[in-house]
Formats: structure tokens, C-alpha cells, sequence
């Protein structure tokens, strides 16, 4: 019997999200199984005292129960930001469990969420082409199947294994020439749909320090899927008023309900889903210009 993947989580200076995460994840039966690395993120330098506070708030929640079966808390003493948190605190565990499941802050989980990930790590574990397992969908506004692949990977509430996480590639120079010169610059921006590739660039030039966009771009040039979820298992309440880089009336282009069911995994082939890539085309065209902006702007710090 396969043994439970470890849950990553991260946490900075949002005490009631984190809260709101952590009880929706001890919600999921699996999670008194289950090992949890928490990842606390110290104060910036110049923090104000408004600050410190929120991060010791935070920190408090952290500490107010064993949210899983065992629990192991690093707070960190100055600020590592998203980037470098995600980073090291993933290749840390996954180094020394061989997989995992990652979460942030600002993600409430279906009670459904670790069953489907755990499921699908056992499932794909030996599929070289595989990169993630990924617990969000955008709301696509048409049935899909149960399960389904995406070329490349994602950041709001996945999973992987050490041998694709050793894909992973910081250097945000080296995946844009090499996307520009395998010409597969449409297709990384999903036929023109979202510019990933100006975030990328954007990363380059130091204007973000998105992980996500990196880890998207490293899996994406390998050739690597992603398996979605035709419900979601994820809710992003990040744009609430706590949130620093969206605006709370934008949330509801994105807006999930969380499954009502258990989502049902069966081994799919070897290939991303024409369904699903035409669906997210579809849905990135159809959210409103102004929204986009925005919605890059908040994930760039993924």
C-alpha cells in the first residue's frame, strides 16, 4: 500500500486565511494520516509593527493544533518571499520524501482534495511525462471529463514527484530562449489567449519573482502534463480584503464551487487533453481585458 504524500504548506502574515485553510484541509479524512511541513515566512526588512503582529497572528494559528498527524513548523527568521519559499521549502521535502502535495495560504480545500491527490501521485507515479497533479479548475462553463491533461503545470493546490520536480528550471533566461526557439510561443500562451510569455519576461526582468511562471515554462519545454479535475477541489479566497495583490471584486471570474463528489481517477493517455486546452482558451478569451491584468498581476507572485 502506497504511503500518503507529505502536504507542503505555506504561510507569511494572514492569520484568518490561514486559518480558513488549514481547517479545510484538517477536514479531509486522510489528514490525521497525513505528515504537514509548514513553511512561515519572517518580516521584510523595515517590517511596521502592523506587520510583525500579523505575522505572529499567523504563526499562532499555525500553532493552535495539530492540524495533521504529525506537524512540523519552520518559522522563518527574515523574509524568504513567495518565490524562494516555494522553492527551497519543496526541493527540502520532496529531497527527503520523494514527492508531495502543495499548498499556500489562500486556498481552502475540498474534503476531497487529498484523496484525489494522493490517488493521482499512485496513479502517475511511474509516467516520466507526467509533471503534477493539480486540485483547481477555472470554471469552464461546459462538461468536461472526469480527469483531463494540460501540457505544462500550474500553482493553486498540486502535487509531483522528485523526478519532476528536478525539472525545475530558476533560470527564467533559459526557458524563454528556449520556448522562442523551439517557436512554441503561441502555444505557451495558449494560442495567444493569456501572455505567459510577457510574464516570463517580466520574471527576467525582475518585475516579478513568480515561481509558478517558471515551473509552467520548465514542465511546458519538457513536454510534461498536468492533470486537472472536471470539479474543482480548490477555492482561491485570496482577494479578500487581506489580500495585497488582487482586488476582491475580480474574484468571481474565477470563482469555484468546490466538488459535491469525489473526482473519479482513471489512467488517461499520454497526451493533453484537445477538450480541455480548446476549454481554457475559451475561458481566458471570455474574462474581461481589465481582469486579466489583474488576475497576472496576482499570480506573477506565485
Amino acid at each position: 500500500m502506497s504511503t500518503l504524500a507529505p502536504i507542503i504548506f505555506f504561510a507569511y502574515k494572514r492569520p484568518e486565511i490561514t486559518r480558513k485553510a488549514l481547517e479545510s484541509l484538517a477536514l479531509n479524512p486522510e489528514a490525521g494520516e497525513s505528515e504537514l511541513y509548514v513553511f512561515a515566512d519572517g518580516p521584510k526588512e523595515g517590517a511596521t509593527e502592523e506587520t510583525l503582529q500579523q505575522i505572529a497572528a499567523t504563526r499562532q494559528v499555525i500553532r493552535s493544533r495539530n492540524w495533521c498527524g504529525t506537524v512540523h513548523i519552520a518559522e522563518r527568521v527574515q523574509n524568504y518571499g513567495l518565490a524562494q519559499s516555494v522553492i527551497t521549502g519543496v526541493t527540502e521535502v520532496i529531497e527527503k520524501h520523494g514527492k508531495a502535495i502543495v499548498v499556500e495560504d489562500d486556498l481552502v480545500l475540498s474534503p476531497y482534495f487529498l484523496k484525489y491527490m494522493n490517488e493521482g501521485l499512485d496513479l502517475y507515479e511511474d509516467e516520466p511525462q507526467v509533471a503534477s497533479i493539480h486540485g483547481y479548475v477555472y470554471p469552464l462553463g461546459e462538461k468536461m471529463p472526469e480527469t483531463f491533461f494540460i501540457r505544462g503545470a500550474d500553482c493553486w493546490g498540486w502535487a509531483t514527484w522528485a523526478r519532476a520536480w528536478k525539472q525545475f528550471e530558476p533560470n527564467g533566461q533559459k526557458l524563454y530562449d528556449a520556448i522562442r526557439l523551439k517557436g512554441e510561443g503561441r502555444a505557451f500562451d495558449f494560442n495567444d489567449t493569456y501572455s505567459y510569455m510577457k510574464m516570463l519576461r517580466k520574471q527576467i526582468g525582475g518585475q516579478n519573482d513568480s515561481w509558478a511562471i517558471r515551473w509552467y515554462a520548465s514542465a511546458f519545454l519538457k513536454n510534461m502534463l498536468t492533470l486537472y479535475p472536471s470539479r474543482s477541489l480548490v477555492q482561491n479566497i485570496g482577494g479578500d480584503e487581506s489580500a495585497t495583490h488582487m482586488d476582491e471584486a475580480d474574484t468571481g471570474n474565477f470563482e469555484v464551487e468546490l466538488s459535491p463528489s469525489p473526482v473519479i481517477l482513471q489512467k488517461l493517455p499520454m497526451e493533453a487533453s484537445v477538450q480541455g486546452t480548446a476549454a481554457f482558451e475559451t475561458y481566458f478569451r471570455s474574462i474581461k481585458p481589465g481582469f486579466v491584468q489583474r488576475l497576472k498581476r496576482f499570480i506573477k507572485k506565485r
